[in-house]
């Protein structure tokens, strides 16, 4: 079963998450990762327990993957510059 990783993001220093973006990616990749939305427009329909800013979904094969991209040594090290340049929220979401 796929699992999804959604990140709701609030960029503080565009010019460093760009740095983020560029490392982030391949390593998600490397672990089955495929980017589905980046930071696409956003039409709020209800909003009574969550106000999005900046949605991020990238579909992997399965949790075990999701969380072994998460977790990893290589994954950290970036994980660092987003917490630097953005506040966020980040979850793994078993799919169909």
């Amino acid at each position: 079963m796929p699992a999804y990783v959604i990140v709701d993001t609030k960029i503080n220093d565009p010019d460093g998450y760009e740095e983020y973006k560029a490392l982030a990616k391949p390593i998600a990749e490397r672990y089955g990762g495929e980017y589905l939305v980046r930071g696409g427009e956003i039409d709020l329909i209800d909003d009574d327990l969550w106000t999005p800013t900046r949605i991020v979904l990238v579909r992997f094969p399965d949790r075990a993957a999701a969380r072994a991209f998460h977790d990893s040594e290589e994954y950290a090290a970036v994980a660092a510059l987003r917490h630097e340049y953005a506040d966020s929220t980040l979850m793994i979401v078993d799919g169909d």
